[in-house]
Order: structure tokens, then C-alpha cells, then sequence
């Protein structure tokens, strides 16, 4: 709680075609992404124009993510199996060509979700007096 969340898609950004053909006739169909919208379970969303930064061992824990993070503000302990339902929506933009036309399709998304535990440190400071004048 209160470190930043480093969000990334683990595919990365990639663009997908797909070719349908009937005799004499083809059309190809390209999607590429190009946004990322991140829900993240506490009432946030995040949208990210790319596909994020992984967060990799050597990074301080403190860091927020260079393009695409969040921090949490409270615990999921009181959620439904003490965790943050996250999904993740991609929205990706479709155009296509074949037999002398081209155009473009409506946007189109594709989602994914987890479970995610966020939990609360507490640390508590005692401060000790070393003894006084050899007295217990």
C-alpha cells in the first residue's frame, strides 16, 4: 500500500492481421492497439498509451512506473477474497483492404482480469533508554 503498482501487458503491443479469402477475392484485416484501460479494483482507472514497463529486480520499489502506474491508497483486505479484481481492456483499431477498397471497422476491445492482494505494512518505532547511571 502507498508504493507505486507497475501495470504492463506480458504479449507487449502488437499488431494482429488476419487474411479471409473466397476465390479471386481476399481481404487482410489489421488490428493495432492503442490504448490500455486498467481498472484497477478500487475505483481507479488508468489508461495507458502503450503496453507498460515491466518492473524488473534492481528498480527501487519506490519508483513509479515510467508510463503506466497506480498506487494504492488502502488495503483489499475488506474485498471479496481480500483482493482487487484488475482488468485490463485494450481498445484497438481495425482497418481493412482487399479487392480494390479499404476502410475501417469500428474500434474493438479485448479484456483480461486478476486478482490482486494489496496488503498494509505497519512498523512500530519503540524507543528504549539504556540505563541510567548503572540503575535498573
Amino acid at each position: 500500500m502507498n508504493l507505486p503498482t507497475w501495470m504492463w501487458l506480458s504479449s507487449g503491443w502488437t499488431t494482429s492481421s488476419a487474411i479471409a479469402s473466397v476465390p479471386g477475392i481476399s481481404v487482410t484485416a489489421i488490428a493495432v492497439a492503442a490504448s490500455v484501460e486498467w481498472s484497477m479494483g478500487d475505483g481507479s482507472t488508468v489508461t495507458c498509451a502503450g503496453a507498460g514497463t515491466p518492473y524488473t529486480s534492481g528498480v527501487d520499489p519506490r519508483a513509479p512506473s515510467p508510463d503506466c502506474g497506480h498506487v494504492y491508497r488502502r488495503s483489499s483486505a475488506s474485498q471479496p477474497a481480500q483482493a482487487f479484481r484488475v482488468t485490463a481492456t485494450v481498445r484497438w483499431t481495425v482497418s481493412w483492404s482487399g479487392a480494390g477498397q479499404n476502410g475501417t471497422l469500428p474500434d474493438m476491445t479485448t479484456t483480461g482480469a486478476i486478482s490482486l492482494r494489496v496488503a498494509e505494512a505497519q512498523a512500530l518505532n519503540e524507543v528504549r533508554r539504556g540505563l541510567e547511571g548503572g540503575h535498573e
